[in-house]
């Protein structure tokens, strides 16, 4: 296959999700309705945290935050898919591919380091509920939140960085609906051992970091609880996390089947389809999770229902 110099490739072509002409216009409003769910539904949740003051607390503060990087992430592949599923093109510049790639490494951080910033503020409402208020100012929720946006901001420049090394390329097809940076390392034909490592290292840093901070939290919060007499209070406490650790469950367990199966066992279909489930539905999943398993969230847009009608 000829090699083409980085300097001379100016583009590549996303495979998509299937060549059947016939699935297109399926596929592209599946895609779109999506889409718009996730969108809405996120903005949907910072409009109910945003105009009722009963949900002005850090936990919320949290979750606005969390719908933003959710409304980002998706909104970095899916409407580039639809674009292209519309005009029958899969082409996108070399710019433009590490332009995707660094946001979709950002949003996806941000996730990662907001979700352990909840689990941090679970495990102090839970374990330290008298100096809640004074632990959980607004001036430590602030620097949660800009932590990670710099920690994010910093990862996905590295795999910018790892990816700009790379002087040539085997292929410039890319078999998925956006521009994967592992995808980009099988493609590269010169000696990428070691930018495999970096990358996989920087990766495997910025997801195990977050979640040994979410085990450590929820460990504490277990054992708090379990100290409870009560089975009413032992159930109460649990509630409060319900709906977060569902979201944990969804992000991690979606994410780390992509990462690491697209590094253990490389397969083009399965790794399109664990994509979907990572950057697609677990961003359109979590407003339905947080509202559906929330009573404030449920209270507050009732409220909110009631002023407008």
């Amino acid at each position: 296959m000829e090699l083409k110099n980085l300097t001379r490739v100016s583009e590549f072509f996303l495979l998509g999700l299937s060549d059947d002409l016939d699935l297109q216009p399926l596929l592209l409003g599946l895609f779109l309705s999506m889409y718009l769910v996730a969108v809405l539904g996120n903005m949907l949740i910072i409009l109910i945290v945003s105009s009722d003051s009963h949900l002005h607390t850090p936990m919320y503060f949290f979750l606005c935050n969390l719908s933003l990087a959710d409304i980002g992430f998706i909104s970095t592949t899916v409407p580039k898919m639809i674009v292209d599923i519309q005009t029958h093109s899969r082409v996108i510049s070399y710019g433009g591919c590490l332009t995707q790639m660094s946001f979709l490494s950002f949003f996806g951080c941000m996730d990662d380091m907001l979700l352990t910033a909840m689990a941090y503020d679970r495990f102090v409402a839970i374990c330290h509920p008298l100096h809640y208020s004074g632990i959980m100012n607004s001036r430590l929720c602030c620097f949660l939140v800009l932590v990670s946006f710099s920690s994010s901001l910093l990862e996905s420049q590295l795999h910018n960085l790892i990816v700009l090394q790379f002087t040539c390329f085997k292929d410039v097809n890319i078999s998925n609906f956006f521009c994967d940076p592992s995808q980009l390392l099988h493609l590269a034909c010169s000696d990428t051992i070691t930018n495999n490592i970096v990358m996989y290292f920087v990766g495997a840093i910025s997801g195990f970091l977050p979640i040994s901070g979410i085990i450590g939290s929820y460990y504490k919060i277990v054992s708090s609880i379990l100290r409870v007499s009560s089975i009413g209070g032992k159930y109460k406490a649990f509630a409060t996390c319900g709906s977060h650790l569902s979201v944990v469950c969804l992000f991690y367990g979606t994410g780390i089947g992509d990462y690491f199966g697209s590094a253990l066992l490389p397969s083009p279909r399965k790794d399109v389809v664990a994509s979907v489930m990572y950057t697609v539905v677990t961003p359109m999943l979590n407003p339905f999770i947080y509202s559906m398993r929330n009573r404030d969230i449920k209270s507050a847009l009732w409220r909110l229902y009631s002023r407008a009608f």
